[in-house]
């Protein structure tokens, strides 16, 4: 059904524009739905530096971050959040217990002991490394104050929101975009999107679920019109997934596990999650909590898919 704030502002007559960026070590993109004669210089830099002030919040890549000097901060201090990062601990957090850690925002440390974070690194750490990683890292190990917006540093623990954080990211647009009477729009960051109204032809923005090149399945197009979609796996970094509960590469054979969501910041960390849980575990998540979920596994030089039944409503309808 499409809702009716979807119709709100809707203008046959509008033109299309594009837009493009780059953010959080990737590019962004904005297509949406504008008058006649749209400031787009003023346009592009209002999105810009709406997603610079989330880089500067959230990325574990500047020294200059809020993320890097929490995780310097000294154990048992307390960071006051600003709201867009509390936002994104509160969901972060909460998943991460529906998922019994599979994703995990805590993960900085093991993250930067494989060299997949600002170090960089070509050899594998050493079981003791690992431990140590695990140990100073883990959802369970922080407080966080919802009412007050500030986050507890146990210790030596260190944070990674690059599971959530571009899908929030992707949100914030969307949002901003909105507020400022553009409320037809599909955003893009990463991969990950969110659409919002309708194209001005009526149709709302289409997009196929992402999938490796080389796996020969049907093909899935998704109308988000008051949605968004993320997906990942391992065909594009290869085995850069790691399971934060056993401090592992993820090599479970999962190579795209994509998610539908009104939210791309919720679609981002669950898609991370059914990933670490793989084909079976991750299926009975998706069913446990209501998710729209696509998930392909590699068998071979074949390839299995699993549609959840809530998206198997959504193509029946």
């Amino acid at each position: 059904m499409i809702e009716a704030s979807a119709l709100t502002g809707f203008d046959p007559a509008a033109r299309i524009s594009d837009l493009s960026g780059e953010t959080m070590g990737t590019s962004w993109a904005v297509r949406l739905a504008t008058g006649p004669d749209p400031d787009l210089p003023a346009l592009r830099a209002l999105i810009q530096a709406r997603l610079d002030g989330l880089d500067v919040e959230m990325s574990h890549w500047s020294d200059a971050s809020l993320l890097r000097r929490f995780d310097r901060s000294p154990g048992g201090s307390w960071t006051l959040l600003p709201p867009d990062f509390a936002r994104v601990m509160q969901a972060g957090l909460a998943i991460a217990e529906r998922s019994d850690g599979a994703f995990d925002p805590a993960a900085g440390r093991l993250t930067d002991a494989y060299g997949l974070g600002p170090r960089s690194r070509e050899d594998e750490p050493g079981e003791g490394e690992i431990a140590q990683a695990q140990r100073l890292g883990g959802w369970e190990r922080l407080v966080f104050d919802a009412a007050a917006g500030r986050l507890r540093q146990p210790g030596g623990l260190w944070l990674d929101l690059s599971g959530i954080a571009k899908g929030y990211a992707v949100d914030a647009v969307a949002d901003l975009l909105g507020e400022h009477g553009l409320r037809h729009c599909l955003v893009e960051i990463g991969g990950e999107c969110a659409g919002r109204g309708l194209r001005p032809d009526g149709d709302p923005w289409w997009i196929a679920l992402e999938m490796p090149p080389d796996v020969r399945l049907p093909s899935i197009r998704v109308a988000l019109c008051q949605l968004a979609v993320a997906t990942s796996g391992n065909y594009v970094r290869g085995d850069h997934t790691l399971d934060p509960r056993t401090g592992t590469r993820v090599r479970n054979g999962i190579v795209a596990a994509s998610v539908l969501h009104q939210r791309a910041m919720e679609a981002d960390a669950w898609a991370t999650a059914l990933t670490v849980l793989g084909y079976e575990d991750g299926a009975a998540l998706a069913v446990r909590e209501n998710l729209a979920v696509r998930l392909v596994r590699r068998e071979g030089a074949m390839a299995r898919e699993w549609i959840s039944p809530v998206l198997e409503q959504m193509l029946a309808d």
